[in-house]
């Protein structure tokens, strides 16, 4: 699973930090992934950020 930030979107309220912060860190404002492909085991938490992200401004990569 691999997932990007649309930055127009983001306001930097920490959400996705918070419930995953091994896949997430907000830096100057704005969200930014920190892994290339999400972990197994962080695979629900980032499901939890996209669905609870109050602006939509995550969103998973389709190949």
């Amino acid at each position: 699973m691999k997932v990007k930030i649309n930055e127009d979107n983001c306001i930097g309220c920490g959400y996705c930090e918070g419930v995953c912060d091994e896949v997430f860190e907000v830096v100057d404002g704005v969200s930014t992934v920190k892994v290339q492909e999400v972990p197994a085991a962080a695979k629900d938490n980032v499901i939890d950020a996209i669905e609870n992200c109050p602006t939509s401004a995550i969103e998973e990569i389709k190949d």
